[in-house]
C-alpha cells in the first residue's frame, strides 16, 4: 500500500498540495483576473487563468480539449503512484522527486477537475524577458523532475 510503505512521503505530498491549493485560493479571491502587483523588479503576482497546458499550449479549445488535459493529468498522477510502488525505499532522492513531481500533478488536477483551468500567479522576469506565469504545482514538478533526472543512490540501510 502506497501509505503504508512510503508513509512520510505521502504527508510531504499532502502538504504540497495543501500548499498550493491555499496559494491559489488566495489568488483566485483576492485578485482579480490579469491584475498583477509587483514585488520587485524580478517578481511580480499576476493572477492568470491558463485552459491550456503548460505555456497556455492548448488554450483555444472547447469542451474536448478540457476533458483531454483532465484525462492527461489523471492519467499521470496514477502512473506516478504505480511507479513510486515499484521504487525500492533505498532510491532517497528518487521518491522524494516522484512525490514532488506527482504533488505538482495532482495539485493542477484539481485545479483542472473544479475549474476548468489551472490557476497561475508567479510572475518572473528579468529586464524585458518574461517567464510564462507558473503557480507552485508547476515549480514542484520541475523540482520532482529534476531530482529524478540527477537521483544518486544512497547507502541507507
Amino acid at each position: 500500500m502506497l501509505i503504508m510503505k512510503h508513509k512520510g512521503y505521502f504527508l510531504l505530498f499532502l502538504g504540497l498540495v495543501l500548499s498550493d491549493q491555499f496559494t491559489k485560493q488566495i489568488f483566485m479571491t483576492s485578485f482579480d483576473l490579469g491584475q498583477s502587483i509587483v514585488v520587485n523588479e524580478y517578481l511580480s503576482w499576476t493572477y492568470l487563468q491558463n485552459k491550456g497546458a503548460a505555456f497556455s499550449i492548448l488554450s483555444d479549445g472547447g469542451l474536448m480539449q478540457k476533458s483531454f488535459l483532465l484525462g492527461v493529468s489523471l492519467l499521470v498522477s496514477l502512473w506516478v503512484v504505480w511507479w513510486t510502488q515499484r521504487t525500492p525505499v533505498i532510491y532517497k532522492q528518487k521518491l522524494l522527486g516522484q512525490f514532488f513531481l506527482l504533488s505538482g500533478a495532482v495539485g493542477n488536477l484539481i485545479d483542472r477537475a473544479l475549474h476548468g483551468f489551472v490557476i497561475d500567479f508567479i510572475d518572473l522576469h528579468v529586464n524585458s524577458f518574461y517567464w510564462p506565469v507558473f503557480n507552485l504545482a508547476d515549480s514542484f514538478i520541475f523540482v520532482g523532475v529534476a531530482l529524478i533526472i540527477f537521483e544518486r543512490k544512497s547507502n541507507s540501510k
